[in-house]
């Protein structure tokens, strides 16, 4: 076959053409550090790049899930905790009543600092959250306690749960449900507002004993739930770890091979170049001689 100096001009170029175009897709991985800048590059890393980057994305999601999880739980058992300790002063002042040397004007004074725990658990049980009430159930926009009526509210909804998935197909009750509790503090503050002798206080002990275990038996379920939020924490972490290492091994360049490859290209390039050059130089004097 004859080759003539058009064909070798053209083939040339064409590879001239085909170099520059490696040299820039090499020259793009280094600079961005992704294998692929646009899903026709290779389709497969960018479809298995949008799985990866969905599972991330799950991921996230569940981790932002627990955190509030996390901050309900925590917001009540603090919250409770304070309760406890009105609770357990409750206790020291009801010691203090049924001691038969306490005169009716200590009675009184205590009687005073009982109406004001028994407020402090009012406004405990209203705690909230941003806008919204921890201990109302499904109802958060209202609150347990209503101060204009007096009264904790009848409502069923006030008893439901919160769940929260944090996980693929795990969910954990956010909340909890205490209000017959407070209900029950409240009745026996109300009975001490009447009290009158020593017995009245004593006999209120039993109560006040029986209220506090019932708080002592959700503060525990709340730690329990709390221990299984950290675990979901660390499976989390651990995924979250692995999606990440999936996506950057699948994406990401490995740089030295990418500048070897680059600086092996810009020398194929040259020597191209260099050899084009003597292709081109020939004029028609020259092939006369």
């Amino acid at each position: 076959m004859r080759v003539t100096q058009s064909m070798l001009s053209n083939n040339m170029l064409r590879n001239l053409s085909s170099s520059y175009g490696k040299m820039g897709d090499l020259q793009r991985q280094v600079e961005t550090g992704k294998k692929v800048n646009r899903p026709s590059d290779d389709p497969v890393v960018v479809m298995k790049g949008i799985n990866y980057r969905t599972a991330l994305g799950k991921i996230e999601q569940y981790e932002r899930n627990i955190g509030e999880v996390n901050n309900w739980l925590d917001t009540s058992d603090n919250t409770l905790d304070k309760v406890n300790a009105a609770l357990q002063r409750t206790n020291d002042l009801l010691v203090q009543a049924a001691n038969g040397t306490t005169t009716e004007e200590d009675r009184d004074k205590i009687k005073a600092e009982l109406k004001q725990l028994r407020q402090h658990v009012q406004d405990m049980s209203n705690t909230k959250i941003g806008e919204k009430y921890i201990f109302s159930g499904t109802k958060t926009n209202v609150p347990p306690f209503d101060k204009t009526t007096g009264t904790y509210s009848t409502d069923p909804a006030f008893e439901k749960t919160i769940n929260i998935e944090i996980f693929d197909g795990i969910s954990l009750q956010s909340n909890i449900t205490p209000l017959n509790t407070f209900q029950s503090i409240d009745d026996m503050f109300a009975r001490l507002d009447s009290a009158t002798t020593t017995e009245d206080f004593s006999n209120s002990l039993t109560e006040l004993n029986k209220n506090s275990n019932e708080l002592l038996t959700i503060r525990s379920d709340i730690g329990a739930r709390q221990n299984r939020v950290e675990l979901m924490e660390d499976r989390l972490a651990s995924q979250e770890i692995s999606a990440t290492k999936q996506m950057s091994d699948n994406e990401d360049v490995d740089y030295e091979k990418a500048i070897t490859n680059m600086i092996t290209q810009e020398s194929i390039h040259r020597a191209a170049l260099s050899v084009g050059a003597r292709i081109i130089q020939p004029s028609l004097t020259d092939f006369l001689r």
